[in-house]
């Protein structure tokens, strides 16, 4: 693995992979327009997706100067475990259409960075597999209405040895991506003339990533969703049901907590005052966040409500998703009292162009600019960062 990443980590630099941006236009040509579709697409006219990102442009840096830097850590805790950076990898589904056994590729790279890493309930590969390959991985969970698939599934976890469970709790329906419909995107998807021509017309995907799980680990299914395998990814007759999630609670939240003895976060939280409750549920952390943009269009950014978030939560660990591109937005959501920051689309692209490799070239180049604008912060740890090196230019 190390000889191998070594030649492809060059000739990424070579062809102008710089920054995690850069790998969206090279994912874009490698995937077929259904899965580029369904990890780009956010939802109906994409307001929230582009303010994700410009609410990071409503802030300047106020930097301390003449200070000695020479000697900086880009070190975080989160839960007892130190991490060499302040971000992670978000939780994605079916991150097994993206590269061959893209969950295992996710976590395995995640590892070796030494950054926190969130495998989807929405995956396609056994959590038992991923975290016995990866063992720091922490696990995200849509929850099922019916008190005891849930309580069956929180009990394959812990037996999994996930340490740390994430529960995304803003999901209570369908949300309308007509992206998804536009790019001929499904779960699970529906064969057709224009899904073969879309597999046929790339045929690095179609012989590197779905014809060898086909022929070494049969036709994927989503197989975390619930305690058992559920349906499969490809399929003319199958639905996926997700109804019964209208019928979660905070009383459902409470009843994991008396069950699991681990970390719980809460992931999906906009508000000062959904902070509060879940505070008064036991809840050990958050990710402020909008799904990336993916479920309500005009849900607020999550940087913008990072601040009142922070200040409700007291103890809880506050982390933040959604937007997150660069090393200078991952400093300022610390700023703002983020302790860590999670990215989604940028590492599966990294991971559709260059697998296990793009992955970690993708993680270096942002450790590598929060590192270096720490420096021209004029601050030698994380910790600090306060609100005081921010200016609100405008919004």
């Amino acid at each position: 693995m190390k000889d191998k990443t070594s030649k492809i980590v060059p000739s990424l630099i070579r062809r102008g992979v710089l920054c995690l941006n850069d790998f969206e236009a090279r994912a874009r040509r490698r995937l077929p327009r259904p899965i580029f579709g369904y990890v780009a697409g956010a939802v109906e006219d994409n307001r929230s997706g582009q303010e994700n990102q410009r609410s990071f442009e409503e802030y300047g840096f106020k930097p301390r100067v003449l200070v000695d830097v020479s000697q900086r850590s880009t070190s975080v805790s989160l839960f007892g475990a130190t991490y060499a950076a302040p971000f992670g990898i978000a939780p994605m589904g079916i991150n097994a259409l993206s590269a061959y056994r893209g969950d295992l590729v996710l976590a395995q790279a995640a590892q070796q960075a030494n950054i926190p890493s969130i495998m989807s309930g929405s995956s396609l590969i056994p959590l038992e597999e991923v975290c016995a390959a990866a063992p720091d991985t922490w696990f995200q969970a849509y929850l099922p209405g019916d008190r005891s698939q849930i309580t069956a599934l929180i009990d394959r976890v812990a037996r999994a040895g996930v340490q740390t469970l994430v529960i995304t709790v803003d999901t209570p329906v369908s949300a309308n991506r007509e992206n998804n419909l536009r790019t001929g995107f499904s779960t699970p998807l529906r064969p057709s003339l224009r899904l073969a021509f879309d597999g046929l017309s790339h045929p690095r995907w179609l012989m590197g990533v779905f014809v060898q799980t086909l022929l070494r680990h049969g036709m994927p299914h989503f197989e975390n969703n619930y305690a058992t395998r559920g349906a499969p990814i490809l399929s003319s007759k199958v639905m996926r049901d997700f109804s019964d999630r209208s019928h979660l609670t905070w009383d459902h939240i409470s009843a994991i907590r008396k069950r699991w003895d681990g970390h719980l976060v809460i992931k999906g939280i906009l508000s000062g005052r959904e902070a509060a409750i879940a505070k008064r549920h036991g809840v050990d952390g958050l990710i402020v966040s909008n799904h990336g943009g993916r479920q309500l269009d005009g849900a607020a950014a999550p940087l913008r409500v990072l601040p009142e978030v922070v200040d409700a939560a007291g103890s809880m660990t506050v982390m933040i998703d959604s937007g997150i591109r660069r090393g200078t937005d991952v400093l300022k959501a610390l700023a703002l009292g983020a302790k860590c920051a999670f990215i989604g689309r940028p590492f599966n692209y990294a991971m559709a162009v260059a697998g296990h490799a793009g992955v970690g070239h993708a993680a270096a180049l942002l450790a590598s600019e929060i590192e270096r604008n720490m420096g021209m912060l004029g601050i030698t740890r994380l910790d600090e960062l306060d609100s005081s090196f921010l200016l609100r230019q405008w919004g």
